[in-house]
């Protein structure tokens, strides 16, 4: 399993400190410096069973200037909101768990952590 972080996220530490009490076997991924592709973003986005507004932190500064909220979410714009998470990051929904059954999931509470564990 993996698990995109970010370092200074509190819901990350959480995650990665249950994980850690579980014995879980992980690999970490700081995603704000391991950048995800475009390609990785869309395989991340398969296997969540989302579409990248669903997991765009449209509160952060970057969207704010690109205008997301008021992007269409659609499927002709689906190109454009992946483009604008591989060039920005930080507008990436944390922590996600990339599950060893194929799985993926947003790990913000302990129950999502511990559905990954249990995949």
């Amino acid at each position: 399993m993996e698990i995109w972080i970010n370092p200074a996220c509190s819901k990350c530490r959480s995650a990665l400190t249950l994980l850690d009490a579980e014995g879980a076997d992980y690999t970490v991924r700081r995603y704000l410096e391991d950048v995800p592709s475009e390609d990785e973003i869309e395989e991340v986005l398969d296997r969540l069973g989302l579409e990248p507004w669903d997991i765009a932190r449209t509160q952060e500064a970057a969207a704010g200037e690109l205008g997301l909220k008021d992007w269409a979410r659609d499927a002709s714009t689906r190109g454009r909101w992946i483009g604008a998470l591989a060039a920005h990051p930080a507008l990436i929904q944390r922590p996600i768990i990339t599950a060893d059954d194929g799985t993926a999931l947003v790990a913000r509470t302990d129950e999502a952590v511990r559905d990954a564990l249990s995949r």
